[in-house]
């Protein structure tokens, strides 16, 4: 098996940017889930109510800082964009330590499994695509670890989907027939929740090897 694709996802809910490499570190890939959306009261809006957010595509800037459409995350071109998306008052915010994530740091899943779906992989908003795997084989690597260039990933479980997995990523329309098949072909789950064990670089093409 082979690393197919990277990808990090500098603002929560937007869409990623594909990378030629990565570093692992304990919190996952480096610059992944910088940023959130809340609104005026200070509620945390993700794509699972407000999906156009899945419309505004989210980079790494050669500062570090996140860009938004090509815009600094915290300038005020974007602001207009984000209100649009997420509703009069929604802002960007930084996230603490240890917030970023609604699982586990880093999402894995592989070609054979998103065959077996039959949907965009986007839906599913992996961090690491791992590509020549063999149908549903992933279904049965949570406890086991996995090696890729420098890295040593722990697979805790099978992720659970939800609505987020009906939106197009590319128009947003709604398709609730996508988390209706997860759900009743696959138990509801798609793709695996991991941890980093041994940080380290990662690249497309490295070996993925399974222990």
């Amino acid at each position: 098996m082979k690393v197919a694709e990277l990808w990090r996802y500098p603002v929560k809910s937007m869409a990623g940017e594909l990378l030629t490499e990565a570093t692992l570190g304990l919190t996952g890939i480096s610059g992944d889930r910088l940023v959130h959306v809340e609104n005026a009261a200070g509620r945390v809006f993700t794509a699972r109510t407000h999906p156009r957010l899945l419309g505004l595509r989210a980079t790494l800037g050669s500062d570090g800082e996140p860009r938004v459409n090509g815009f600094r995350w915290d300038s005020p071109e974007i602001s207009d964009a984000i209100q649009r998306a997420a509703g009069k008052g929604a802002r960007l915010v930084r996230n603490e330590p240890g917030d970023a994530f609604d699982v586990l740091p880093l999402s894995i899943l592989t070609d054979g499994a998103i065959e077996s779906l039959g949907v965009d992989r986007r839906r599913l908003r992996p961090n690491i695509l791992v590509g020549e795997a063999e149908g549903l084989t992933e279904r049965a690597w949570p406890g086991r670890r996995l090696v890729s260039g420098a890295a040593v990933i722990g697979v805790r479980k099978l992720r659970g989907r939800c609505v987020m997995t009906t939106y197009d990523p590319d128009t947003q329309a709604q398709d609730l027939g996508v988390l209706e098949r997860i759900v009743s072909d696959f138990g509801g789950r798609m793709a695996l929740d991991c941890w980093v064990i041994a940080p380290g670089s990662v690249a497309i093409g490295d070996e993925v090897t399974l222990l």
